[in-house]
């Protein structure tokens, strides 16, 4: 297996025929799989998953009782991943999963190398929301000395050998944090591809609800920034 692509979904009905059937549109190659993890889903996500995965050869499902975080949705997905490049996309359709299969080429081209860290650079965003993006890069380049910038953007891609030296990942928000700052500590080539993030086709954000639960984000993101410096800032 080449690429094992993580998507974490929670409550996202709507959105997740539409999601197998994008990915089935650009994949058409045997050895690229998806993993959808129903993240303590308590919508109907269940019936639609058990409907629609037995209908594509490249889906496989990982289900998890309770959502502890949307980190923790990727790393269930992550270790049962079997592909030699392993990666995380959103579930909300704002991320294109083309986008996958554009970041592939891009570590093929390069020879498959084991240092690549291939990531997201949204485009096409609100302007609060790119405002607010990049008042938290500024902060976090600044705090924990490394150029930081657009941390959540999606796809996230790079070698299992990378994985395989993770030592306690967060289980929230802060894993595109604490992924981005480890590559760029271990010095691996990060590339950034630019991608277009439009509205969501269905449903609303888990946690982008306004200017309250940015604030919450924020706490949330300085608490683990703390954590972050203190154990691998060394």
């Amino acid at each position: 297996m080449k690429l094992s692509i993580v998507v974490p979904c929670f409550n996202e009905e709507k959105n997740l025929t539409l999601i197998l059937e994008k990915f089935n549109s650009h994949i058409n190659r045997s050895d690229i799989e998806v993993i959808l993890v129903d993240n303590g889903s308590t919508d109907g996500s269940q019936k639609v998953f058990e409907e629609q995965i037995p209908r594509y050869s490249f889906a496989r499902l990982v289900r998890i009782e309770n959502n502890i975080g949307y980190g923790h949705g990727i790393l269930a997905g992550l270790k049962n991943a079997k592909g030699e490049f392993l990666g995380w996309t959103h579930a909300d359709l704002q991320t294109d999963p083309k986008d996958v299969l554009r970041a592939l080429e891009k570590i093929e081209e390069k020879g498959n190398a084991k240092s690549l860290f291939i990531k997201g650079k949204r485009k096409g965003r609100p302007f609060f929301d790119e405002f607010f993006t990049k008042g938290m890069s500024l902060f976090e380049s600044l705090y924990l000395k490394k150029a930081l910038w657009d941390i959540n953007a999606q796809p996230n891609i790079f070698h299992k050998s990378f994985f395989d030296t993770w030592e306690n990942p967060p289980n929230d928000f802060s894993l595109d944090l604490y992924s981005l700052f480890l590559a760029k500590k271990k010095k691996m080539d990060i590339q950034r591809m630019e991608v277009l993030f439009p509205p969501r086709v269905h449903g609303e954000s888990s946690w982008n609800k306004g200017l309250a639960s940015k604030w919450k984000f924020i706490k949330r993101t300085l608490v683990y920034s703390r954590q972050l410096k203190k154990v691998l800032l060394k």
